[in-house]
């Protein structure tokens, strides 16, 4: 399937290491980082397991309670670093949990953001991946448990969901190894840029709320040009989440430039 990580290219740049380093990634050895998100109860840990063997270590967020699963894999000759993300139903940050997972996304800017889905019970995991890509536009969605859906008799369409969605969709089975060669296929090829995601983001109809979004992503970019996905930030501010005024307040979003 894929070779343990080796000793790496130290010269293999990271446009944004100082940040993951400041989210307590080391990433030194590593070409690409991917985050690894989902709800609980998806086989994330599975996939993860499966994706990276034994060469994985937990620790905890830098300033939190929260555990953080890392580990690596070698690709195409490209060292992987994966960084499982706490399982959520939401980015909205309303926990601790929710708050980790979605400022690694959006300040960590990984490469590749895996979004790991139940495929019995799809319907209920696509909340969360609706939202993970409002922040990211290189992003793939695993649909795991592909045997249970089968089992019980239900069938996705991953073709079509993939262009509804804009990104590549990979059925699999991570317990039994089932889709592993292609999804590690798949986010290389999203990570070297050789397929382009066009994610599926919110319209919102409302003409005064898209002015009132546009005039204030137009501020956050004259402040802060190098800060990802501004359209984004301006929503959360407008539907006033604390976390993301106080970082606006304190200025703490330089770190992300």
């Amino acid at each position: 399937m894929s070779q343990i990580v080796s000793d790496a290219c130290e010269t293999c740049p990271l446009y944004n290491s100082a940040q993951l380093k400041k989210l307590g990634v080391n990433v030194d050895n590593a070409d690409f980082v991917v985050a690894l998100a989902g709800n609980p109860n998806t086989g994330k840990s599975t996939v993860f397991n499966a994706l990276t063997g034994l060469r994985q270590h937990t620790g905890n967020w830098p300033g939190k309670t929260v555990t953080r699963a890392e580990g690596g894999y070698n690709y195409n000759g490209k060292n992987v670093k994966l960084i499982d993300l706490p399982g959520t139903y939401s980015l909205l940050s309303t926990s601790t949990d929710e708050e980790v997972a979605r400022n690694f996304i959006l300040f960590g800017r990984p490469d590749v953001t895996v979004i790991v889905v139940d495929a019995s019970r799809l319907e209920r995991n696509l909340n969360l991946a609706l939202q993970v890509l409002e922040i990211t536009d290189k992003a793939v969605l695993c649909l795991n448990l592909i045997d249970e859906a089968k089992r019980h008799h239900v069938t996705i369409d991953a073709r079509s969901l993939s262009k509804r969605l804009g990104i590549p969709v990979v059925p699999a089975s991570a317990r039994n190894g089932e889709g592993i060669p292609e999804l590690l296929e798949t986010i290389h090829k999203v990570a070297t840029g050789e397929i382009k995601c066009k994610p599926h983001r919110i319209k919102i109809s409302s003409r005064q709320i898209n002015k009132a979004i546009e005039d204030l992503n137009q501020k956050l970019l004259a402040k802060y040009p190098d800060l990802p996905n501004t359209r984004w930030i301006a929503m959360r501010l407008l539907d006033g989440d604390q976390y993301i005024m106080d970082a606006i307040k304190n200025g703490d979003f330089q770190i992300a430039s």
